[in-house]
C-alpha cells in the first residue's frame, strides 16, 4: 500500500484547518491520506455489555468526530483515498505512532483544549520533536493556508547540504509550481578569526561570504534536481529565529530541519523551530536530519511528492 499522509483529528477548530490544509496536500502529491484520532474511553469507560444497544459515550464521540471529518475531506475533494483509525492511547503517541510509516504527519496549532497555544506544547511540539517523518504544524492565515503566496520559505542551517530538509522543501516548491526562497542567516561571532585575507576589507564581507559558501553549498544538488523550481538565495544578517518568523508572513510554508544530538532521545529543535511553531504565520513542516553515517547510506524513500 502507498505510504499516506497522516492527519491527527479531534473535532476542534485547529485540526479542522489541519485537516483542509491535509486534503489539499494529498491532492498535490496524490497520496491517500489516513485520519488518526487518539480517544481512551475504551480504557476508562469499557467496552458495552454483549446484547445491549447503548454505547460508550467516548465511542460515540469518537465516531462521530471521525465520520465529521471523512464527510468534511469528501467535500473538499473526492480524488482522495481517506482511511480512519481509532488510537487508543494519547494524541503525541498515537501520531509517532502512525507516522513511522507515513510520508508526514500533518496536525493542527491548536486543538480541543482552553490553554490554546500550550496545546501545542504538549502535542504538536512533542510530534514534531521526536517524529520519524516530516511533521507540518498548520497555522497561519487564510492566504498562507490557501497556498495564495506562491512561496515556500527554507531555512537552510550550516549542516544543510542536501538534506532532507532541503529535499522536501525543493519537492514542495515543484509540486506547488511556486518560488523557493531559501535564506541563511549569518552573524558575526564574539572571536573573530583573523588570519583570513578578506577580513582585511572588513569583517563583514568575510562572514556573508562564508555565509553564501554555505547556501550555494546547501541547496546546489536540489537546484540541478528541479531546475524548474525558482529560487530566491537570501543572505540576512540576525539571528534565524526572528528573520525566518517575519518572512513567514510571505510565505506558504516554512522548511526546517531538526537534527539528531547523541545522548538524547527524539529529535532537538533549534530556537528557530520553536519559534516558528508558535508565531510563524504560515504552517511549518519540521523535518528530520539524519546523522552523517545514515545521510551516507541513506537512499530516497516515499516522500510527499
Amino acid at each position: 500500500m502507498e505510504a499516506p499522509l497522516v492527519v491527527g483529528v479531534d473535532g476542534s477548530e485547529g485540526s479542522l484547518r489541519a485537516l483542509d490544509w491535509a486534503v489539499d496536500e494529498a491532492v498535490r502529491h496524490g497520496r491517500p491520506l489516513q485520519m488518526v484520532h487518539a480517544s481512551l474511553w475504551e480504557r476508562y469507560e469499557g467496552t458495552a455489555p454483549a446484547g445491549t444497544r447503548e454505547r460508550p459515550w467516548g465511542q460515540v464521540l469518537a465516531e462521530n468526530i471521525l465520520g465529521g471529518a471523512v464527510e468534511r475531506a469528501r467535500n473538499r475533494s473526492r480524488a482522495v483515498t481517506v482511511t480512519t483509525y481509532v488510537a487508543g492511547e494519547d494524541a503525541a503517541g498515537a501520531l509517532l505512532r502512525a507516522g513511522r510509516s507515513a510520508v508526514a504527519v500533518i496536525v493542527g496549532s491548536r486543538g480541543r483544549s482552553e490553554m490554546g497555544d500550550l496545546l501545542l506544547g504538549s502535542v504538536g511540539l512533542v510530534v514534531a520533536a521526536r517524529s520519524s517523518c516530516p511533521v507540518v504544524v498548520v497555522r497561519g492565515d487564510r492566504d498562507a493556508l490557501e497556498a495564495r503566496h506562491g512561496r515556500i520559505l527554507l531555512g537552510v542551517g550550516e549542516h544543510d547540504t542536501d538534506s532532507p530538509a532541503v529535499r522536501f522543501a525543493f519537492r514542495e516548491a515543484a509540486v506547488r509550481k511556486a518560488e523557493l526562497d531559501a535564506v541563511h542567516t549569518w552573524r558575526k561571532p564574539a572571536h573573530e578569526p583573523v588570519d583570513h585575507p578578506l577580513l582585511t576589507r572588513g569583517e563583514a564581507p568575510f562572514f556573508e561570504h562564508r555565509a553564501a559558501e554555505t547556501l550555494d553549498l546547501a541547496i546546489a544538488a536540489a537546484t540541478r534536481k528541479h531546475p524548474e523550481v525558482p529560487v530566491r538565495r537570501a543572505l540576512v544578517e540576525g539571528a534565524p529565529h526572528r528573520v525566518l518568523t517575519d518572512r513567514s508572513a510571505a510565505a506558504d510554508l516554512l522548511v526546517l530541519g531538526a537534527g539528531h544530538r547523541h545522548h538524547w532521545a527524539g529529535l532537538q529543535l533549534g530556537r528557530a523551530a520553536h519559534r516558528a511553531l508558535h508565531h510563524a504565520a504560515c504552517p511549518v513542516a519540521i523535518v528530520p536530519q539524519h546523522p552523517p553515517e545514515e545521510a551516507a547510506r541513506e537512499t530516497e524513500g516515499p516522500t510527499p511528492g
